[in-house]
């Protein structure tokens, strides 16, 4: 049946379906110039992934050890100036400044893909943008059922919406280089526009106030940012006074100053100019600041972020009680896979697409799972969702950093049972038998 999982998956075998002549097929390779593009991206939130993970765990080791005072110090510690609210100490200083600069980088991602990369094309969009609304959607229901009957912890229902790419990348790199590029570009995709979605969600739903004279300041820098943009303008002494300008005035509207970074980002062009050579604008900014924000912006957001005072054994198990823990843990694990699987079978079902001959739905699954790794922006959604030193702030946080370790394990475990068949697809993928730098199966597709 196409589009089932009706015998889709062999069990003995593992061995992925046939597919008909001139019938749809999703997951299938993207063209040479975007999966090289793609490789070179996730190379970059790998690294990233890794020293986030690192600077996570110090800071939880750190705030669980005989020098937390010195630790909460530091993250209470404040400064910058009165105007425009920016009197921050270095833990909103992370939040609210550092991770402008990665969603500025999410949204130079989501306007390339769609103007310029292999998901303008709207029946290769669809899968990814629906798995996304699909992997936030059941997420947020699993959660408000389980705090049906806890008022205090209904706002934090956006938290296990969020997928966390570098994170995931690093599971990937872990466990292996051969997984198929189509893989890594769906998980990428949703990631981006999973962001996207997280934005709007704290704009919408986690401004508590909105004040409408900083508001509208935030226009006259990013429109003036857009049209030195426009006219390729690169002089960081130009732009970054009219970004950190933009920034602050979304600040003090009461908007999350990170909207700002992701309309920053839109406003870059990403083609090139006519019959222009090297990257376009948008290529460039991205390939000089995606380093600053995976080697730098996160890592400290999330040193800072997952520094929770566990209390033990027994604050565990307080912790562990919570609705918002269980909801969190279980909207992560559980509701990413049925929400990215279920999106995913639907958009096969009732487009009548069947699954790349590469791959098999177990595989889909798996990427569900890995997906349930929510950390930087679920860590940062329950900074808003609960106020800092109340029980539900401290078990969200207990909830992301357990609920995204569980869900890595799980996906790992069934990524490596899928390993053989990764390696025979590495090698057909990267065979090149012509010598001329290109995979032969890119051309054969291309051709």
């Amino acid at each position: 049946m196409p589009g089932s999982l009706v015998g889709v998956v062999l069990p003995s075998t593992l061995e992925p379906p046939v597919p008909r002549p001139n019938t749809a097929r999703i997951f299938s390779r993207g063209s040479w110039p975007e999966t090289k593009r793609i490789a070179d991206v996730l190379r970059m939130e790998t690294v990233g992934g890794v020293i986030m993970l690192v600077a996570a765990v110090l800071g939880l080791a750190w705030a669980n050890s005989p020098w937390a005072p010195s630790y909460e110090a530091l993250r209470g510690f404040e400064f910058g100036p009165e105007a425009l609210h920016l009197r921050l100490n270095v833990g909103q200083w992370a939040a609210d400044g550092l991770l402008a600069v990665f969603f500025f980088i999410a949204g130079l991602e989501l306007k390339r893909e769609f103007v310029a990369g292999d998901l303008r094309d709207p029946r290769r969009a669809a899968v990814p943008v629906a798995a996304a609304f699909g992997g936030v959607a059941a997420p947020a229901v699993i959660y408000a059922l389980v705090n049906l009957g806890s008022p205090d912890a209904a706002a934090g229902w956006a938290i296990p919406t969020a997928t966390d790419i570098a994170f995931a990348l690093a599971v990937l790199a872990v466990i292996g280089r051969s997984l198929p590029t189509a893989m890594r570009t769906f998980l990428l995709t949703l990631a981006v526009v999973d962001d996207l979605i997280a934005i709007v969600i704290i704009a919408v739903f986690y401004t508590e106030r909105v004040s409408f004279v900083p508001l509208l300041l935030v226009l006259p820098p990013l429109a003036l940012f857009a049209v030195l943009v426009r006219r390729r303008v690169r002089s960081w002494w130009l732009l970054l006074p009219l970004a950190a300008a933009a920034w602050g005035f979304m600040h003090a509207s009461g908007v999350h100053a990170t909207v700002a970074g992701v309309l920053l980002g839109f406003a870059v062009p990403v083609a090139r100019r006519a019959h222009g050579d090297g990257p376009g604008l948008a290529e460039h900014f991205e390939h000089r600041w995606r380093p600053l924000s995976a080697g730098v912006a996160v890592p400290v957001f999330a040193f800072f972020a997952s520094g929770v005072a566990i209390g033990g054994l027994d604050g565990l198990a307080s912790s562990l009680t919570d609705t918002v823990t269980v909801g969190v843990v279980v909207g992560l694990v559980l509701g990413k896979l049925v929400g990215i699987t279920a999106s995913t079978w639907l958009v096969a079902r009732f487009t009548k697409a069947e699954l790349d001959s590469d791959l098999a739905w177990v595989d889909v699954v798996a990427l569900a799972v890995l997906s349930g790794i929510g950390f930087t922006v679920s860590l940062l959604v329950g900074e808003l969702a609960f106020a800092e030193g109340t029980a539900e702030h401290d078990h969200a946080k207990v909830a992301v950093l357990l609920g995204s370790l569980t869900a890595a394990l799980i996906a790992t475990a069934l990524l490596r049972a899928r390993n053989r068949i990764y390696r025979r697809i590495h090698e057909e993928d990267t065979r090149d038998d012509d010598g001329d730098g290109i995979p032969d199966v890119h051309q054969a597709r291309e051709g």
